[in-house]
């Protein structure tokens, strides 16, 4: 296994920076998702890893060697690296057991070495059961559990996934999610995962950079991308956080809704204004006014939804600033009654930007 490490890595079509001086390593052994919207750069970063597309600046190592650059770059093949695709790219005329041996086929080991690596892989994918059934018979789970062993059978220094369970329904894809854990924990391939799906995320990465138009706007681990997000689009993006905004009154604390607020993150600029974001869940709903004024403020309900396990309500402050609060299902406020928010300081991010 060997680490990977993009530096200031860019690729322009025409005037726009599709990716734009991305600079991230992933040690070895490690599983990083690449993170973001449509259109941010993200597949495009993995293509230029796998070799498919040059870039037009900056640099790719695996390891010791320099895998791409604007003066080099290594065709695919030479880079010793698995591919899965959202089609799966099975052959339909071979079976289970074929699709998953052919790469070893390719580099002619012997039928012995190939049978006892067949046999291992297929049953760490739990597939020995499949072994002799076509693609067109299998379900779309079983057919990415296939595509994961072919790609994983060739000992691969990195494997590269590009939203691989994408054309999965639902309940599949929140299933397949534990099995590409569990497969990397088995293997500790060096992987790099696009996905725009943040559960996805979280659920299978030991990393995550989010990116935005074509740069990582912030990288760490899922508890802290989630927990401490250091922009409002990576608020936004992870987990839909409310997003305030208020004038400093100090170092710490915005004025915000006839409200101090006091907040951690980002030290505040004297005199300038400061976004905060703040999780649904983690507004507690009164109703009635408590004895302390920090993080207090007036709020109307707007509307609520009843969710079964929990009520979904948007609630109006001073200056027309409506939040989204998630609360215990048993908290039933009816639509117009006056209510108090309580955003707890310590959950109360203030943003860079």
């Amino acid at each position: 296994m060997a680490s990977v490490e993009l530096r200031r890595l860019t690729k322009h079509y025409g005037p726009v920076a599709a990716v734009d001086e991305v600079s991230l390593k992933v040690e070895h052994g490690l599983l990083v998702c690449l993170l973001g919207p449509s259109g941010c750069g993200k597949t495009t970063t993995l293509r230029l890893i796998a070799g498919f597309i040059e870039p037009s600046a900056g640099e790719i190592h695996v390891g010791s060697r320099i895998v791409s650059s604007p003066e080099r770059t290594l065709p695919p093949e030479q880079r010793n690296m698995s591919m899965i695709f959202q089609s799966y790219a099975l052959w339909p005329h071979m079976t289970v057991a074929q699709n998953v041996s052919y790469g070893l086929t390719l580099r002619k080991l012997d039928r012995e070495t190939i049978a006892k690596k067949l046999a291992t892989i297929l049953a760490t994918t739990h597939l020995q059961a499949l072994a002799d059934r076509y693609p067109g018979e299998l379900s779309g789970g079983q057919q990415q559990r296939v595509a994961l062993a072919r790609a994983l059978i060739v000992e691969p220094e990195t494997l590269l996934l590009d939203e691989p369970l994408s054309n999965l329904d639902a309940n599949l894809r929140e299933e397949m999610r534990f099995e590409v854990r569990r497969l990397h924990d088995a293997y500790r391939y060096t992987t790099v995962y696009v996905t725009h799906d943040q559960s996805e995320a979280m659920t299978t990465a030991d990393l995550i950079a989010v990116m935005n138009a074509g740069k990582i706007e912030q990288a760490g681990t899922p508890e802290e991308i989630y927990d401490r997000p250091r922009s409002e689009f990576v608020a936004r993006f992870i987990g839909s956080s409310n997003i305030v905004k208020g004038k400093n009154l100090d170092l710490s604390r915005i004025a915000f809704a006839g409200a101090s607020l006091l907040c951690e993150g980002a030290r505040l600029a004297s005199g300038g204004e400061t976004a905060v974001s703040i999780r649904q869940h983690d507004i507690r709903l009164l109703t009635s006014p408590p004895q302390t004024a920090e993080n207090i403020m007036a709020a109307t309900v707007i509307r609520q939804v009843f969710l079964g396990d929990s009520r979904d309500y948007m609630v109006e402050v001073a200056g027309g600033t409506q939040l989204r609060v998630v609360a215990p299902a048993e908290q039933n406020i009816p639509q117009g009654a006056a209510v108090w928010l309580h955003l707890p300081p310590e959950r109360c991010r203030a943003l860079v930007g």
